[in-house]
């Protein structure tokens, strides 16, 4: 959905829209009773009214306010229970607000610019149309208060005629032009965001890319040694953890009798056994040619050992079509942390107890703490 729809469709629950309706319902309560006080002080303190006391409370201090009061509780009730209507709402009980306080102050000239207010109050929808239709309703209001309202009307003189109506007509374009220059900084940040987002991804994709194998899917010797590092420094600090490498039998004969697209195949076997037997705190790469290493964490010696197993189990087990049914198997070389380690001794004893599996007879793990194996 592009801007333009989004801008049209009003949704119950767009935290926007609820907040500056809310805002606005509030400046019209504080206006009716701002407008209550004003007129209440005038008339105790300010000797500016010829009626009497009955003809003030009722026509000018109760009726009118009660009105404006009731509107704005029906507005209020429209928000919230039927929100597509909220601009409606909020533009009527803006126009009935401001033709009440123009009718009760009509000998104060520049009390017209109250009909602003609900003009200004229709740019928080971001839509023209919205804006449009409050400038009318304000507009057919000040027609009708003109006609009706002799009150109104005898304060008006020539100039008046013209002056209020451009008056209205000139905030209405400016509210107009704050729409328009709203909408359109809106689309660019929008625009702004997307170039963003895209970029992430493309970074992310560029990255992912840049650390995994494109064959196998598993990280590249590159980041295995930069998860290395940090599984050296995290054993440094008192923690286990393991270093396993696996390398597959006799893969030369199988590129030199099948063909390395069949290799390839294998590998990428290989590696999603491997994939679906570690566990999610672990780290598996492609080391190089058919060798892989495995970083495993959060468990005890047994339990590598036996994951080991599994994987050297598993592939035992499973048959290719393209090896005309037969299985590759695997050596591993298993070697736990200890506190005299370093990344190359570490490495170098999982590496010697790799070979050691080869020399007796491969299909088997040799480990560190014991010469564990099984043919």
């Amino acid at each position: 959905m592009n801007l333009k729809a989004r801008l049209h469709l009003y949704e119950a629950d767009n935290p926007r829209h609820k907040h500056w309706i809310h805002r606005f319902l509030g400046i019209y309560w504080l206006m009716i009773a701002l407008h209550f006080a004003a007129q209440l002080g005038a008339f105790l303190f300010v000797p500016a009214y010829d009626i009497g006391a009955r003809e003030f409370y009722l026509y000018i201090l109760l009726f009118p306010h009660m009105l404006m009061s009731i509107c704005t509780g029906i507005a209020y009730a429209i928000c919230r229970f039927r929100p597509r209507l909220s601009f409606h709402a909020l533009s009527v009980c803006g126009t009935i607000i401001s033709t009440g306080i123009i009718h009760l102050n009509g000998d104060i000239r520049i009390i017209s610019a109250a009909m602003l207010l609900p003009v200004i109050a229709s740019a928080i929808f971001f839509r023209l149309d919205v804006t449009w239709f409050t400038a009318g309703l304000q507009a057919v209001a000040l027609l009708l208060l003109y006609g009706t309202d002799s009150w109104f009307r005898q304060f008006l003189n020539p100039f008046d005629l013209i002056a209020i109506p451009l008056f209205l007509l000139v905030g209405t374009l400016v509210t107009v032009v704050i729409i328009q220059n709203g909408r359109g900084i809106v689309e660019n940040l929008e625009l702004t965001t997307l170039d963003k987002q895209e970029l992430m991804v493309e970074n992310v994709l560029i990255t992912a890319k840049a650390k995994t194998d494109a064959l196998t899917g598993l990280y590249n010797h590159m980041s295995f040694h930069e998860f290395y590092d940090r599984a050296i420094d995290f054993g440094s600090q008192g923690h286990l953890f393991h270093l396993a490498l696996l390398d597959i039998d006799h893969f030369k004969a199988v590129n030199d009798k099948f063909g390395h697209r069949t290799g390839d195949l294998v590998l990428a076997r290989v590696a999603q056994v491997i994939r679906e037997a570690i566990e999610p705190t672990d780290i598996a790469a492609r080391y190089g040619g058919e060798e892989f290493a495995i970083l495993l964490f959060e468990k005890s010696f047994e339990r590598a050992y036996a994951l080991m197993e599994s994987i050297r189990e598993r592939l035992a087990e499973l048959q290719h079509e393209e090896l005309q049914r037969k299985a590759v198997t695997i050596s591993i070389g298993l070697r736990s942390f200890s506190r005299f380690d370093t990344k190359e001794t570490m490495f170098e004893a999982a590496d010697n107890l790799l070979y050691q599996a080869k020399r007796a007879g491969r299909n088997r793990t040799m480990a560190a703490v014991s010469a564990k194996g099984s043919g």
